[in-house]
């Protein structure tokens, strides 16, 4: 299970270490100590060894978390909300509420955590020449000179890996940004920066899996698998980038079904029931209409509230809802609208409507799925279709609602 434990805030940003966070911390701990135990730093104090080497790990993320925190305050800058950061263990993850609507915003704010992570490691490195110009006798002096060039020498590293030109890398967002500025689109740079990604990621796996053939090295293992880490989430990207793609392509025409039906507003709720009891089926949408226009929609919650109450004698008339109150959308309207608009109604389905106001088809989360799955050739099936119809959920690992609210788009332009 992945499980994450919250260790503190600071502007209403919350910070959390997942569990994985735990292994890297003891192994860096432990490289720690043979490094210093090697160089005779802690002379024959092994306690000593051990507290510098954890001081040395917990420093290494604290500098995550302050790299972190350079993309997070230029994205609060921005007007973005920054829901969480977190360290595991290939370093941290802030967690944004959507994209900046800028390329050179979404510049800044990739910049932002390697100029950090730069900026401590210049400053670390003067401290130490400033307070140490030469090694002292002591016992303390060596290690402590160590510990901050160590510390400086960490920032370094931070700031250059992470400049390194692919997703998920701050490099990879930068070759986003400066593309979606040239080409002025979005998913182009994304496109861009993942198949950057990519290429990096399988010569990183290339590469340690050659240093590990020639010396049996560990330190080709670590290679292997920040290069799967960064060859997986290139991966990631792109396929999100696709999804999002597709919200700004398909339409509510291309997604809406028929599953509805027109009654005759003058019967009664008891007439109703009697009538289309046994001919429903789940997810059907009603709706009442006499002398040749609509009445409304008849609403599941209030069918089944009068029911209950017993109120069987009333008229259908009375009870639905105008279209013109209910959440609707037009067929040509985008995807992304229609995600979000289903997320504000009530009902399990949004009603879709010509622009005579005449209702023409009704769309479910199941609907949105299924054209998402085809469009995008994704392995869903029907059964699982069926299931999502029902419960009126995305799928855990198909949170559309999500992914919409991240897309930053020009209505103008579509």
């Amino acid at each position: 299970m992945d499980r994450k434990w919250k260790i503190g805030s600071l502007l209403g940003i919350p910070f959390y270490i997942n569990s994985s966070w735990f292994l890297i911390l003891g192994l860096i701990t432990l490289s720690n100590v043979q490094e210093i135990n090697i160089q005779g730093l802690a002379g024959n104090s092994w306690w000593l060894e051990w507290l510098s080497g954890l001081f040395l790990s917990l420093f290494l993320f604290i500098s995550v978390l302050s790299h972190e925190l350079g993309h997070s305050l230029v994205a609060y800058t921005q007007g973005i909300n920054v829901k969480s950061i977190t360290l595991f263990l290939f370093g941290g993850v802030a967690i944004i509420e959507k994209e900046s609507e800028k390329p050179t915003e979404a510049f800044l704010i990739a910049i932002a955590g390697p100029l950090v992570s730069l900026a401590l490691s210049i400053i670390l490195f003067t401290i130490n020449h400033i307070i140490f110009p030469n090694q002292e006798a002591s016992l303390l002096h060596p290690l402590l000179s160590y510990m901050l060039e160590d510390i400086a020498r960490m920032n370094f590293v931070l700031g250059v890996f992470n400049l390194i030109p692919g997703l998920p890398l701050d490099g990879g967002q930068i070759v986003k940004a400066i593309v979606w500025k040239l080409k002025d689109d979005y998913f182009i740079g994304v496109r861009y920066a993942s198949i950057s990604g990519r290429i990096i990621g399988w010569l990183g796996i290339i590469l340690g899996l050659f240093i590990i053939s020639l010396t049996g090295s560990l330190g080709g293992f670590w290679i292997v698998i920040v290069g799967w880490f960064v060859l997986r989430n290139a991966n990631n990207y792109g396929r999100v980038s696709q999804l999002q793609k597709s919200f700004l392509e398909i339409t509510a025409a291309d997604v809406m079904t028929n599953n509805f039906r027109i009654v005759n507003a003058n019967l009664t709720l008891y007439e109703f029931i009697h009538m289309y009891d046994g001919q429903k089926t789940h997810g059907t949408a009603y709706f009442a209409a006499s002398e040749g226009r609509y009445r409304g929609l008849l609403s599941n919650k209030d069918l089944k509230k009068i029911e209950y109450n017993n109120s069987l004698d009333c008229l259908l008339r009375d009870i639905a809802h105008p279209l013109d109150t209910i959440s609707s959308v037009e067929e040509k309207t985008l995807l992304i609208k229609v995600i979000d608009k289903l997320e504000e109604s009530e009902e399990y389905y949004i009603t879709v409507l010509s622009p005579a106001g005449a209702v023409v088809g009704i769309i479910d989360r199941g609907d949105i799925v299924k054209k998402i799955a085809s469009y995008n050739n994704l392995p869903i099936s029907d059964d699982e279709i069926k299931y999502i119809k029902e419960n009126g959920e995305y799928p855990s690992y198909l949170e559309l609602s999500a992914i919409s609210k991240t897309i930053q788009y020009d209505p103008e332009k579509k």
